[in-house]
């Protein structure tokens, strides 16, 4: 009985940069060449698969056999030169991502969010036979996200929110560094051997603020980036919003520019 089979085909195919794709394509046949089975799958992915510019990454998804293969040591380093050999005698574009089979497939199965993004943008050049069923199964609502998952993304939305408070408060000590070593910078330039941090609004006082080389608020800024950078060093901050930041910024950007023209006047 003679018949017409439809293949489905992948819904993002038409967005897809044919020139990275071919590269891609160029890639996956040298790396398979020198590993063969050893790769289980192999996944070009990314902006490149979706809104494409000349400057897009090409990002290709290797996933490798640990079902069947010993993954040692000495296995791993080779894999990672041959890789890297690869990319550059194909594109320097390429920007390669490993994960083992195993861990793939326990993202998939949990719906994590990474490994789904992949198989819905992604193309597969090498599959054993699970990564276009696996994509299929995604299109048609049948990979869902876990409880467990759901509960690990949403503790990861803290840990983030804990990370960012971090770095302002860390973004606000290297502010006061900013004001220090320009301090410094513009003493030494009148010969003045640099003192200890909590000294410098003693010095600038007295020799560029008597000299009207500077005003009254440029060393009131010195004093309150000390200030505040102590407390943050000693825990007695632990959180800055957003607009106390930028004040502080604002304001060691214009005392930089003060300590640079005294250093140009100078030298």
């Amino acid at each position: 009985m003679d018949f017409k089979v439809n293949k489905k085909l992948r819904k993002n195919m038409p967005n897809v940069s044919q020139e990275h794709l071919s590269i891609a394509r160029d890639f996956a046949k040298k790396v398979y060449k020198e590993f063969g089975n050893f790769i289980s799958g192999l996944m070009f992915f990314g902006s490149s698969t979706k809104a494409p510019t000349k400057t897009s990454d090409i990002d290709v998804l290797i996933i490798l056999d640990d079902v069947h293969i010993e993954l040692s040591k000495e296995i791993l380093e080779t894999y990672k030169i041959i890789v890297e050999k690869a990319i550059i005698n194909t594109s320097p574009k390429i920007h390669v991502q490993s994960m083992k089979l195993t861990s793939f497939w326990e993202y998939v199965r949990a719906g994590d969010p990474v490994a789904t993004n992949m198989l819905r943008s992604g193309i597969a050049l090498i599959d054993t036979g699970f990564l276009e069923p696996l994509q299929h199964l995604l299109d048609e609502g049948r990979i869902r996200p876990s409880p467990e998952s759901v509960h690990t993304y949403f503790r990861l939305s803290h840990e983030s929110l804990s990370r960012s408070k971090a770095s302002l408060l860390n973004a606000t000590i290297e502010l006061y560094w900013a004001a220090i070593n320009a301090s410094h910078s513009a003493l030494m330039s009148y010969g003045i051997t640099p003192p200890a941090p909590e000294f410098v609004p003693q010095y600038l006082r007295e020799h560029f603020l008597t000299k009207k080389l500077i005003k009254k608020n440029d060393v009131k800024t010195m004093e309150n980036i000390y200030i505040l950078a102590k407390k943050v060093m000693h825990r007695e901050i632990k959180e800055i919003n957003g607009n106390d930041y930028e004040k502080s910024k604002k304001e060691v950007i214009q005392f930089l520019e003060k300590m640079k023209k005294i250093i140009e006047k100078k030298i």
